[in-house]
């Protein structure tokens, strides 16, 4: 045996980054915010408050803190188009500009504070963050989702999850990352594939339920079809076809989408919607929307205990079958160097289908010898 054939894998592992993604980010459901009050959004660093204008009916996101004195915006009041600051009554409008101070005989010239691009889409409301400060680049935008705009479908289900001591890189690794759906979610995945081109990173897979595990009312039938992309570096949109029976496909869009707290935290959200299937009810679409999300919850929590006990790895050693981590990696890293220094390589298409039959071979084998244990020990 060679010294070299006894080297020890060293895990290497940098510092988080602390910048933050450039891109559009998700806050949350855009209704959430319109009920006349600022809202506080701990986000990229430091602190944001979301109101609704009085008047235009419009979400604005602001720095929090008020330039005057420091006061916290989300703790104060939404008069006309504007925040006012509970400290001295300031009053901040959705463009950043002084609006107004009541005891002041005039406003200084130079009080600004800053104004987040927001945008809704999907009735949900979205911030965009660019460290250099740029605007949105042409062409990079939130795809609209039609189901989320017909009566055909349900609302959204929709749940948040701080996460801590976690990087928002652990949960974009999960892209290119098959084997794990069948250790931590209990799937049975048969076709993996993964596409990346441009600021989009998509996973095509088809699975089945293990059928050795039961999860209760969260456990399906038949084959689960999921075309799910991530459009820029934090917001997933997951469209589901479930095989029901009788030739007939339950529809869904799930999202899965996150923001930066810190460098070393964020905040995770999830959400679906459901088509309705021929006689159903709102209120039954309602609930098969609540079933996909707490599902959706079930597989999170699953992948936050992961998250929570491992090491940061910037050298995972790979097999085969482990699809392409560093490639993805490599996609990702676009979104964290100014938009000059973004390489071709970043960006250019990129496709990888795993071949999944040694897996299923081998996981067959192993659900069958869980399956006949369990009803020997029955």
């Amino acid at each position: 045996m060679t010294a070299a054939s006894e080297e020890v894998r060293v895990i290497e592992a940098a510092a988080p980054p602390t910048r933050f993604a450039r891109g559009w980010h998700c806050l949350g459901l855009a209704d959430s915010f319109k009920d006349g009050e600022p809202h506080e959004i701990e986000a990229f660093g430091t602190r944001l408050v979301v109101f609704q204008g009085q008047d235009d009916g419009e979400l604005h996101v602001l720095n929090a803190y008020c330039p005057h004195m420091g006061g916290n915006l989300a703790q104060g009041t939404v008069k006309g188009d504007a925040v006012a600051c509970p400290f001295h009554d300031w009053r901040w409008s959705g463009n950043g500009r002084c609006a107004g101070i009541p005891y002041a005989r005039r406003v200084p010239p130079r009080a600004r504070t800053r104004a987040w691009t927001a945008v809704e889409e999907n009735k949900q409301l979205f911030v965009w963050n660019d460290p250099e400060g740029n605007p949105p680049p042409h062409g990079v935008t939130v795809p609209r989702i039609e189901g989320a705009f017909s009566d055909e479908w349900s609302d959204w289900s929709w749940n948040a999850l701080r996460v801590e001591n976690s990087n928002c890189r652990e949960i974009v690794d999960n892209v290119v990352d098959m084997a794990h759906f069948f250790y931590v979610h209990y799937c049975f995945p048969t076709y993996f594939k993964n596409v990346f081109e441009g600021h989009t990173a998509t996973q095509y897979m088809e699975s089945s339920p293990r059928g050795d595990v039961d999860l209760g009312t969260l456990s399906t039938e038949g084959v689960l079809r999921s075309d799910a992309s991530y459009h820029g570096p934090s917001y997933m949109i997951d469209y589901m076809w479930s095989d029901v029976g009788a030739d007939v496909d339950m529809e869904s869009v799930l999202i899965n989408c996150h923001y930066p707290i810190d460098s070393d935290s964020f905040m995770l959200m999830y959400g679906a919607i459901v088509k309705k299937m021929p006689g159903m009810t709102d209120e039954q679409a309602a609930e098969a929307a609540r079933l996909t999300s707490d599902g959706l919850a079930v597989g999170f929590e699953q992948d936050v205990h992961i998250w929570k006990n491992k090491t940061r790895i910037d050298n995972p050693l790979l097999s085969e079958e482990d699809g392409p981590v560093y490639q993805l990696r490599r996609w990702y890293e676009q979104f964290y160097v100014n938009a000059g220094d973004v390489k071709d390589e970043m960006t250019q298409r990129f496709e990888f289908e795993i071949d999944t039959a040694r897996a299923t071979e081998a996981w067959q084998r192993e659900v069958d010898e869980n399956v006949a244990r369990h009803r020997s020990e029955g």
